[in-house]
């Protein structure tokens, strides 16, 4: 019994977390740029956890844009986790396991899209985090990230599925407020930390 519990394990939780991860560790200087080199976003300059501008927002609107294009159809299950999410259900491990070895593969074209994004938006992998935050506390969104789970799944930990949400400020909610609607189709992309 205790093989079958271990076996069951390895192929349900600890491979999917380990092939997402490959996935999501995949070097994002691997992506052609439209001059055909390889494109890198920008080092981080400046306060990288500065308060949100419209065009901090407008980039990542743009960037969001591309990575959604490159999850292409295994977008529909992170979407569904996301809807649970929304209706008050807490993500269980099957689920987020599920999700993972769904998407494993379309994180590595997500991110090699979100590099290639980043750098015609001249906008740092930090600072996109930092303003997806900020767009995050806009819409009022759980702070849920599966990556960080496959992480702490992979080094046998147990991962927060916690729903914990932030307000966002006035200013901040005005500024994303003219692309809700985009960004909240597209929300369940932070699930995956993209």
């Amino acid at each position: 019994m205790l093989a079958l519990l271990v076996g069951a394990a390895w192929f349900f939780v600890i491979q999917p977390a380990r092939a997402f991860l490959a996935n999501w560790q995949t070097p994002p200087a691997q992506t052609q740029s439209q001059g055909g080199g390889a494109a890198t976003p920008p080092a981080p300059a400046g306060n990288v956890n500065a308060a949100l501008t419209r065009a901090d927002v407008q980039k990542f609107v743009r960037v969001r844009r591309e990575v959604q294009k490159a999850m292409g159809s295994s977008f529909t299950g992170v979407q569904q986790v996301w809807t649970d999410i929304q209706n008050g259900q807490n993500p269980n491990l099957f689920q987020m396991m599920t999700v993972l070895r769904e998407v494993g593969g379309s994180v590595g074209a997500a991110r090699q899209a979100q590099a290639a994004a980043l750098s015609s938006e001249n906008m740092s992998a930090e600072r996109y985090a930092a303003v997806r935050s900020g767009v995050n506390r806009a819409l009022g969104l759980p702070s849920i990230d599966f990556s960080q789970a496959a992480q702490a799944l992979q080094s046998g930990q147990l991962p927060d599925l916690n729903r914990d949400v932030q307000t966002g400020t006035a200013q901040e909610r005005a500024l994303v407020q003219p692309f809700q609607q985009e960004l909240t189709e597209t929300v369940a992309l932070g699930l995956l930390g993209l």
